[in-house]
């Protein structure tokens, strides 16, 4: 089945309002079989709207659309549907019932015009909002279908993923299951060298290197007919992929690097602090993300200004005159500080030059030393993070907190190259 992601709503064009629907979408159709084919976004126009029926359809057999079912005179998207697909509106009584509750149920009056929601066109199917007003519905003719959904990604996001995706399944016959193997301390270019031959090898599961900031994953996806196939489909590849890369792969789905450190430490019973500059307490907040982290995160300070670091963390006035805050040696002894204060195992420090100003020719706008000190020695890492972008601030800080957490992990890894 080829479908297509179609988001309403002028706010969008105007760029008001972020469009999170379609990624949302895509990747929920992907995980069921369905190929997308085209997404696209339209202002709140009838005719426009009736023009891109036509357009999809003529390339595609599934219309997921979001948006434009408020109460309001320009929420026209049902309308234009049931126009396009020939039938008449009339009042679903269920969803008038359940709409009137909710008003009653904050003590508002209900407006005429709310009772527009409870209009569906004849035959179609109904997925109700347990988040807001706006029910959902599904038409289709022959060998056509529409999905329409509200906007608000709150009240589409659990209408598709508990409704619309058991409607769906009835349209295809396989299902798509992926699974993402992390990799650290190797590039994308290296990674694809050591797998190209097991990679080209392969058409189901398909095998993809993505790059992110300070790491990279491969996406191993398999089609087959049910969820448990595609995995068992899937287990020797990942398996041998994780036998080739070995140390290199921090981890399978795990949604991201620090829910990796803390997995590692509390597999080694190793407690963790920070000791923070240029990152304005960022790991800190990545670490206290994740629930329970503090069997391992002991906690971690912010000392952006040097009389913090020298009064809080230690770092000698000497180290700072001599080298600078921005310093092999400044990042080592916030580390050693950090460890010292808290006890920690393992402790980690930040201090670099963020911009989009402060650099000099020696010390350039990006230059970042994170320092990692341990029960055994304590090193430091010169990482330069400047991209080519307009205000390069928040790209650096962010980058400067993954590296960091990076680093930790493969140290704690046994990886040194």
């Amino acid at each position: 089945m080829k479908a297509e992601i179609l988001c309403v709503g002028t706010e969008l064009l105007l760029g008001d309002v972020l469009n999170t629907n379609t990624s949302y979408i895509a990747k929920e159709l992907a995980n069921i079989g369905i190929d997308v084919y085209h997404q696209g976004v339209i202002g709140d126009n009838a005719e426009r709207l009736h023009d891109e029926l036509d357009l999809c359809f003529s390339r595609s057999d599934l219309l997921i659309i979001t948006g434009g079912l408020g109460p309001t005179y320009d929420d026209l998207t049902k309308e234009t549907v049931a126009d396009y697909f020939g039938l008449k509106l009339k009042m679903h009584e269920p969803s008038l019932k359940k709409i009137e509750a909710f008003f009653e149920s904050i003590n508002h009056v209900m407006t005429d015009n709310n009772k527009k929601q409870a209009m569906m066109p004849e035959g179609c199917v109904v997925f109700e909002n347990f988040n807001g007003t706006a029910p959902g519905l599904a038409v289709s003719d022959k060998d056509k279908t529409v999905v329409m959904l509200p906007g608000p990604p709150r009240e589409m996001e659990p209408m598709f993923k508990e409704q619309v995706i058991p409607y769906l399944m009835h349209f295809t016959d396989s299902v798509l299951v992926s699974t993402n193997i992390h990799v650290m301390g190797l590039g994308e270019s290296r990674v694809e060298s050591m797998l190209k031959d097991y990679m080209l090898a392969h058409d189901n599961p398909t095998i993809a290197p993505y790059a992110k900031t300070g790491e990279m994953y491969l996406r191993v996806t398999a089609k087959a007919g049910s969820e448990a196939e595609a995995r068992e489909i899937l287990a020797p590849v990942v398996e041998e992929i994780k036998n080739r890369l070995g140390k290199y792969v921090y981890g399978v789905d795990v949604p991201d690097i620090q829910t990796a450190v803390y997995l590692k430490l509390k597999d080694m019973g190793y407690t963790f602090s920070t000791a923070e500059s240029c990152t304005g307490g960022l790991i800190s907040k990545k670490m206290t993300d994740i629930a329970g982290v503090s069997e391992v995160f002991l906690g971690g300070v912010c000392t952006y200004a040097n009389n913090a670091k020298e009064i809080i963390l230690g770092v000698k006035s000497d180290t700072l005159k001599k080298y600078g805050a921005v310093s092999e040696q400044t990042a080592k002894e916030m580390a050693e500080g950090s460890r010292r204060i808290y006890g920690s195992d393992i402790a980690v420090s930040t201090t670099g030059i963020a911009g989009p100003g402060g650099g000099s020719k020696d010390k350039p706008v990006g230059l970042v030393y994170v320092g990692v000190s341990t029960g055994e020695k304590t090193e430091a890492f010169r990482l330069m993070l400047k991209r080519n972008y307009k205000d390069p601030r928040n790209y650096i800080r962010e980058s400067a907190a993954i590296n960091a957490l990076l680093i930790v992990l493969k140290i704690l890894s046994g990886i040194t190259d």
